[in-house]
């Protein structure tokens, strides 16, 4: 049994979600998301609530079971919180700079970084060593989170580079005479 699975995704006010087939719609005030689950589970909703089961006992159904509530509650939090990742910049001269929708990065590479936000991500930087990224999709925050950490990795002797705000960086010494 999937403790998981087993619990309902309340649907919060200003949420609805519509069900077609194998495919649930929920729109909120930040915009409107889908998923289309396999058909090894049952959708069904109730009042305010969604509920996921199973079909059959099989493994694979076991396994859709959980994946496809968490699923269906990212779509409810996402369209109704949406989500957020902050980077922190550390380093001499690194800097950040939101230009209309691209990011202007400065970080000590013989060229600045330009990063062209993609749509349905909104890329802010309240400071110049500070980056936050927020949208309805989880993996898309994700995503663009990690391709902008990427161009300069916290690297373990000073501790520069972009960083996930509080993320904690193994930090080692440095040579020895």
């Amino acid at each position: 049994m999937s403790r998981i699975g087993k619990k309902p995704v309340t649907l919060p006010s200003g949420v609805s979600g519509s069900l077609s087939g194998q495919t649930i719609e929920v729109k909120g005030p930040k915009g409107a998301r889908s998923f289309s689950a396999s058909d090894d589970v049952n959708i069904a909703i109730e009042e305010d609530k969604v509920s996921v089961t199973p079909r059959g006992n099989s493994k694979r159904a076991r396994q859709q079971w959980g994946m496809s509530r968490t699923m269906i509650a990212n779509l409810v939090t996402g369209v109704s919180e949406g989500f957020k990742k902050e980077l922190e910049i550390t380093g001499v001269g690194y800097r950040a700079q939101m230009q209309g929708n691209v990011l202007k990065l400065n970080l000590g590479l013989s060229h600045d970084v330009d990063y062209i936000a993609p749509e349905g991500i909104t890329i802010t930087a309240p400071k110049q060593t500070e980056i936050v990224v927020e949208g309805v999709d989880q993996q898309a925050v994700g995503q663009v989170a990690a391709e902008i950490r990427e161009w300069r990795r916290p690297e373990p002797y000073k501790g520069k580079g972009i960083r996930y705000k509080g993320e904690f960086i193994f930090r080692k010494a440095g040579k020895k005479k």
